[in-house]
């Protein structure tokens, strides 16, 4: 099977990836030896394009790694919250050059219904939980708010 070099640059430029290499953690080789692992950077511009495009893991362009190792570098990052961190530091970055406006930067789209509404036999039920990733974004964005000195609203 012939090694493939991937193409760095694509997704992300090399400032905001010196931002966000030290979040990642370098992957362990494994135990049993095999193939070494594709490189952090691959990985996130591979999850990145999947984001930007909507496409299906499967359809991966040959300079990513394959689809499936991105889906397991994505739910290891998430496993270890390393995601959560990711958003703090992008969201930091962000206020930083005062590019957010926090009056108006969470909103939640989970529930809106359809322009035109759903036909009955696919409504959701009411007592539908909010997803774990939800809660993790929440969270991240409460203490993130706790860290911030306080903004004071503009008076129309």
């Amino acid at each position: 099977m012939k090694k493939r070099d991937y193409v760095t640059g694509k997704e992300l430029t090399d400032s905001q990836w010196k931002v966000l290499a030290p979040l990642l953690p370098e992957p362990a080789q494994s135990r049993k030896g095999g193939q070494k692992r594709a490189s952090n950077r691959a990985c996130l511009e591979g999850i990145l394009w999947i984001l930007r495009t909507g496409a299906r893991w499967c359809d991966m362009p040959e300079r990513f790694p394959s689809g499936s190792t991105c889906w397991r570098r994505m739910n290891e990052w998430q496993d270890a919250d390393i995601w959560v961190d990711i958003w703090h530091k992008l969201l930091g970055t962000l206020d930083e050059k005062g590019r957010l406006k926090w009056e108006e930067i969470f909103a939640d789209g989970t529930f809106a219904s359809a322009k035109k509404g759903d036909s009955e036999s696919v409504k959701q039920s009411e007592a539908k939980e909010r997803s774990l990733w939800w809660w993790r974004m929440v969270r991240a964005y409460l203490s993130g708010l706790a860290l911030l000195p306080h903004r004071p609203t503009r008076l129309s």
